[in-house]
């Protein structure tokens, strides 16, 4: 049974409720987690992080790299808890590195949802204590009530009714990441969902 069928009540209730809505959630979250609640894995090396955090790093931010930063991201590569305290620190409602929330609140889920504020709401909206136990997002029922509740908080059944999946993506993603092989999984979703 595909997901959107065995949580038919809870993709209604979120009004997630047409061939064309259903097809591009379930194209998004396939891409985001692989129709697994993942967590963010944050086991970055030492190039992989100057690529996808950068910027977190270049404190000048004139994009080159003094041997001070590049130290310290030689020192916490390969370190999940520090990295995540480190490039989510101040951001999102999250504490300063030594607060710890970059970790605890990391992305999870099938839409990866982070960042201490993310959660807090998450938390009310839906009734569920994610402040206490983000790992909760890990469960697939809670995953999907948090990927549905995010695909309605940012107002995508409205761009999943035009066909705008690269509106779409930009809410989910803040970019075009993977446009490509989101494109191919909603071709997949829309022929299987009727």
């Amino acid at each position: 049974m595909e997901l959107y069928e065995k949580y038919k009540s809870l993709f209604n209730s979120y009004q997630v409720n047409t061939p064309l809505r259903i097809a591009h959630f379930m194209a998004q979250i396939d891409h985001e987690s692989g129709l697994k609640p993942i967590s963010e894995n944050l086991n970055y090396s030492y190039d992989r992080l100057l690529v996808i955090f950068k910027s977190d790093f270049d404190v000048n931010k004139d994009r080159v790299l003094s041997s001070v930063e590049k130290a310290f991201a030689e020192t916490i590569a390969k370190k999940p808890i520090l990295i995540g305290n480190f490039v989510y620190a101040n951001q999102n409602g999250n504490g300063p590195v030594s607060s710890g929330d970059g970790y605890k609140f990391r992305g999870r889920g099938f839409i990866q949802i982070t960042g201490r504020d993310n959660y807090l709401v998450l938390s009310k909206d839906t009734r569920i204590d994610f402040m206490s136990n983000p790992d909760l997002l890990l469960q697939e029922a809670n995953a999907m009530i948090s990927a549905l509740w995010f695909w309605n908080k940012k107002g995508l059944n409205a761009f999943a009714d035009k066909n705008d999946i690269l509106s779409i993506t930009k809410r989910i993603n803040g970019g075009t990441n993977g446009l490509e092989d989101r494109k191919a999984k909603f071709a997949k979703w829309k022929s299987k969902i009727k």
